[in-house]
């Protein structure tokens, strides 16, 4: 248990206060539920939410994040229905998010639309442990097949952070925050208008001592001091968004953001993590085989490590004629990781390097009842690792696409599009969507439903590494879901049911037997339930109740490697005396399939992980309307739990900090 005195005392502050505070005021209407509030990542236009069709889309509010005084996009998106993340560790390790029990290939991130996923990945997935919340302003998560908008990866979802663009009143801002662990951060924003020039620049720097990744609490590996040492992590952010509006039908707008950041790793050998971990491979004198012998080394040298550092940006421009009615959108975006690691004899271990350019244009033309959109792109992926086998190695694809947002009356909005995309190496591949949605005027009932086919092509490293197979066909998959929505209680309680259903044929994973990647034969089938429930029943309080169901299958008849077949979560927040704010979420975990290359200390499998739950609070006060104070507990009841076989998570933990507003 860390810092318990300075955890229970702030759970006592954040308790006294919400007894004091239960006081109703006039409603609020910005803080009920509304259809009103815009995305972009449903249809790649600024859309409101009551015009997005059948599609299942979660906003996380500028509110709730500055709320939650998150350090990581992981942690706000652990409460999202149908959203499941795992970490192999602390802060900064491998991580891999899992929508509607999808594989984590299978979900596409953006940043201002630039796609986040790595080309030198192993599947192309995205990595998301590094994305901190300093400059983000929003954050869309969009539920089922997006092919037909973003290609390939996009086949169960997409998450697309939204940061934040300089406005006409200045600001500039900074603050610093320290707590358990070692954790220490500071930083600073600065936005505002010159002219016809806007700006938003944001930096900050978090460094943190951290805990063994290997789990000193599970009996089942290897102990003997071979979990005691910290594994450390530093992150440094900065990035800018600037603007340059030449008239109302023309502007120039760009992203640049700079990521670099180390983490300390510890060894995995026989399924398991430790410190450091001899392994000597001799033979049996009874049978002659080669046998693997781990034997923890406590004493040997702990030096491994990950660097990476990340460079992306978008320059986008945007046109418009005809009164606004007919609108264009030139844009390249840009993407480059480098990641190399360093084993305990400080060693070069691996190293990846990953460069992605995307060129699209999109022109929409608005008919009043509806809007036609149609797009063209190309897009390039390189990778080149020398610890794989992978000299610089490329492909691209080409794209058109054309989408229909139909508005049939009061109550009717369908989305249909088609996409056609020509890879390189697989040539075409056609995929569409339509997701129709209705509104029963007497009721305000909302039914919606969504099909859609996507495909997800092989990645550089699953096609050309030593473990690489050129043979592999791209996935394929299919998806639909039904669900309806209802307001009441004068629009205070908002409920809604979406049952779901996704196949995926020719999936991809790697063979043990053959000691690369295959195609799988047969469909992996993933099935589901997501029930939300969002309360206001008095001024400023908010309560929000979802459940998850998922029931993944792989060819054999198997569940898919940590995807929990319950999941609940629940969120309160409550602001009060005008300076107050309290929050609290809590999450509860059903038990998963651990890794089939998961074993004890005994070489047994592991099978499964047990179930858990997970409490967090948050709260601020405002001194002034300059300078806040805010905390922190999380892992209130100090729940031991894995979220991935002989790795740790945090316990109870305490966080406190500073925000000023300097002008």
């Amino acid at each position: 248990m860390k810092h318990p005195v300075i955890c229970w005392m702030l759970v006592t502050v954040f308790w006294l206060t919400s007894i004091h505070g239960i006081h109703a005021r006039e409603i609020n209407e910005a803080a009920l539920p509304t259809m009103g509030q815009v995305v972009v990542s449903v249809t790649q236009t600024e859309t409101t939410t009551s015009d997005i069709g059948g599609n299942s889309v979660t906003v996380i509010t500028t509110e709730e994040i500055e709320r939650k005084n998150a350090h990581t996009l992981l942690d706000l998106l652990k409460t999202v229905p149908g959203v499941f993340v795992t970490s192999t560790g602390g802060m900064g390790t491998s991580s891999s998010v899992f929508i509607r029990g999808a594989d984590d290939k299978n979900t596409l991130v953006m940043l201002d639309g630039i796609i986040l996923n790595d080309s030198s990945h192993r599947n192309r997935s995205a990595d998301i442990a590094d994305i901190n919340l300093d400059q983000v302003e929003r954050i869309e998560v969009v539920r089922g097949a997006m092919s037909v908008m973003y290609g390939s990866n996009a086949t169960a979802g997409v998450i697309n952070i939204i940061t934040r663009k300089g406005g006409r009143i200045p600001e500039v801002k900074t603050s610093v925050e320290g707590g358990s662990y070692g954790t220490w951060k500071t930083a600073g924003h600065a936005s505002g208008t010159m002219d016809k020039l806007t700006y938003a620049l944001s930096g900050s720097y978090l460094t943190r001592e951290g805990f063994s990744i290997a789990d000193k609490d599970n009996s089942r590996i290897p102990q003997a001091g071979n979990t005691d040492e910290k594994d450390g992590y530093d992150n440094l952010t900065l990035s800018g968004n600037f603007g340059i509006e030449f008239n109302d039908n023309f502007n120039v707008s760009s992203t640049l953001r700079y990521v670099e950041s180390e983490v300390d790793l510890d060894d995995y050998e026989g399924g398991y993590s430790g410190d450091n971990i001899l392994s000597t491979w001799t033979p049996d004198p009874a049978t002659g085989n080669w046998v693997n012998t781990l034997v923890p080394n406590p004493d040997g040298p702990t030096h491994k490590q990950s660097e990476s550092e990340q460079l992306m940006g978008r320059i986008g421009i945007h046109n418009r004629f005809a009164d606004g009615r007919i609108e264009s959108i030139l844009s390249w975006k840009f993407n480059r990781n480098d990641r190399q690691a360093y084993d305990n004899d400080n060693l070069p271990w691996y190293d990846y390097k990953g460069d992605t350019d995307d060129f699209s244009w999109q022109g929409n033309i608005d008919f009043d009842t509806h809007v036609l959109s149609l797009g063209a792109g190309y897009f390039n992926e390189a990778m080149e690792s020398q610890s794989s086998g992978m000299p610089d190695t490329d492909t691209h694809t080409i794209s058109y696409w054309l989408q229909d947002q139909l508005f049939l009356g009061d109550n009717l909005v369908m989305i249909a599009g088609a996409r056609l995309d020509d890879h390189q190496s697989f040539g075409r591949k056609t995929t569409f969507r339509i997701a129709p949605a209705y509104e029963i005027p007497t009721t305000g009932t909302r039914l919606k439903a969504s099909f859609g086919t996507g495909f997800r092509s092989p990645s550089l490293y699953e096609l050309f590494s030593d473990y690489g197979n050129p043979d592999l066909e791209p996935e394929k998959s299919r998806g639909w879901d039904l669900g309806v929505e209802q307001d009441l209680l004068n629009d205070r309680l908002t409920l809604g049911i979406t049952y779901w259903e996704m196949d995926f044929e020719n999936r991809i994973d790697y063979d043990m037997l053959i000691s690369r990647y295959n195609q799988l034969e047969g469909d992996t089938e993933t099935r589901g339930v997501e029930v939300f429930t969002a309360w206001t029943p008095v001024t400023d309080l908010s309560v929000n109740l979802s459940y998850t169901y998922t029931h993944t299958l792989d060819p054999e008849g198997n569940r898919l490697v940590r995807r929990p077949e319950n999941q609940v979560g629940l969120t309160a927040s409550y602001r009060f005396l005008e300076k107050w704010q309290v929050g609290m979420d809590a999450r509860w975990v059903d038990e998963r399939a651990a890794s089939p290359y998961a074993m004890d200390k005994d070489g047994n499998p592991v099978g499964t992980l047990d179930d858990y739950t997970v409490v967090n609070l948050s709260g601020s006060f405002d001194i002034s309307d300059r300078v806040q104070i805010f905390a922190r507990v999380d892992n209130l009841f100090d729940e031991y739990y894995e979220e991935a076989f002989s790795y740790a998570t945090p316990g109870l933990s305490g966080y406190i900090g500073l925000k000023w507003r300097l002008l």
